[in-house]
């Protein structure tokens, strides 16, 4: 036997929609803007008063922290409310980190605008003490340095690259691939320090040659140029190689008619990328 049916009035369902509702409001788009700026209004108050610049900042925080908190409970529930305040908080902190930086921008900016002119970039400092002189000594020593670290760190590069991909098939091959690699995260103070513990090796204690700065940054560039140019090597067919040595071709005129001339498109980016490396 069937059990009677009970109907559900809607003023029951109502009541109990209103009891525990399955959704929560939200705060207007104006809120948090309203909200911050009645707190700088009272940080400003409070400057002004007397209070020190960051204790009033600190109370901005505080203040719309509190109120945004409040009024997002009452609104939208304890957990926006809390998501807000964590907001709040990492925003702050971020800002607060940015101060330091933005100091350095506007007071670099704020008193040396006024000293880029022509002379600036035409001058060195030879011979100036004081006041005067520009930077055009350091761009070319910079062009120059690049440009030798450059020839050195190109060719090796290339050739410790064709050496993994055509060559390296045991423990010299592996023992190379893992230097390469922790050459990738060396920090440039390492190499520079590097470079010139061995130039005091060979010339002694006190030297200072330029190159001791190009060897330094060939240290950095040689292993972006290997990597990219294996990379690119490995993208050439075996069908292009095996053709070679089917028509009796040597393995070396092989590499170079058939390896290197195939992936120059991507070794040229390599190359690129591990200059700014090396400047940088």
């Amino acid at each position: 036997m069937n059990s009677p049916r009970t109907s559900v009035q809607p003023s029951d369902l109502s009541a109990v929609l209103s009891e525990r509702p399955f959704t929560q409001g939200s705060l207007p788009r104006y809120a948090p803007g309203v909200t911050l700026a009645a707190a700088i209004v009272v940080g400003g108050v409070l400057h002004l008063s007397g209070v020190a610049s960051g204790l009033a900042a600190v109370a901005v925080v505080v203040l719309y922290a509190v109120a945004i908190y409040g009024w997002s409970l009452a609104v939208e529930g304890a957990r926006k409310a809390k998501n807000r305040v964590v907001t709040t908080v990492v925003t702050a902190a971020f800002l607060l980190a940015l101060l330091p930086l933005i100091s350095v921008v506007i007071t670099v900016v704020g008193n040396g605008v006024g000293r880029l002119d022509v002379e600036f970039f035409t001058y060195s400092m030879h011979g100036v003490v004081g006041e005067g002189g520009g930077v055009y000594h350091a761009i070319m020593g910079t062009l120059l340095i690049t440009a030798l670290a450059t020839v050195i760190s190109v060719p090796v590069g290339m050739l410790c690259a064709i050496y993994l991909v055509e060559y390296a098939k045991g423990k010299l091959g592996r023992a190379i691939t893992f230097f390469v690699d922790v050459m990738t995260g060396i920090p440039s103070i390492v190499a520079g320090l590097f470079a010139y513990a061995l130039f005091a090796l060979i010339f002694g204690p006190g030297v200072r040659m330029g190159v001791m700065g190009a060897v330094a940054l060939s240290v950095l560039m040689i292993p972006i140029v290997v990597r990219s140019t294996e990379e690119m090597l490995r993208l050439v067919p075996a069908e292009l190689r095996e053709a070679a040595y089917a028509l009796a071709v040597p393995k070396w005129r092989t590499i170079v008619k058939a390896g290197r001339p195939t992936p120059g498109g991507g070794i040229a980016p390599g190359v690129t990328l591990a200059i700014p490396r090396g400047v940088g």
